[in-house]
């Protein structure tokens, strides 16, 4: 399976659907670190983009979908539709990243 098959539409243009598999989804729980913290905090001081909460951002949820990617995979899918993220704070400093959508069978139309 490609990345080019993962999609956050219901329909993947040029292929149709034989098979559903299944829900498929990753996890990543990430906290932040004392030394993030103090550096996001000294950001905000200038204002602006964050990077170092972007970079935490974009790595934890890269994280979650090469697990969904992964577990799609391993159930024999070529393909992942509907995908979407949530984040919850489970705690202060600490948030769940969950990607998800359907593993699905397709072929060329």
């Amino acid at each position: 399976m490609t990345h080019n098959f993962v999609t956050t539409a219901f329909t993947l243009d040029g292929y149709r659907t034989t098979q559903t598999l299944g829900l498929v989804r990753g996890i990543v729980v990430r906290s932040r670190s004392i030394f993030g913290t103090i550096g996001a905090g000294l950001q905000t001081i200038v204002g602006g983009n964050i990077s170092l909460l972007t970079e935490l951002c974009e790595k934890t949820r890269q994280q979650a979908y090469d697990q969904m990617v992964d577990q799609a995979m391993q159930m024999g899918a070529d393909g992942i539709i509907g995908m979407r993220y949530d984040a919850t704070e489970v705690m202060s400093g600490v948030t769940e990243v969950l990607c998800y959508g359907t593993a699905v069978k397709i072929e060329k139309e």
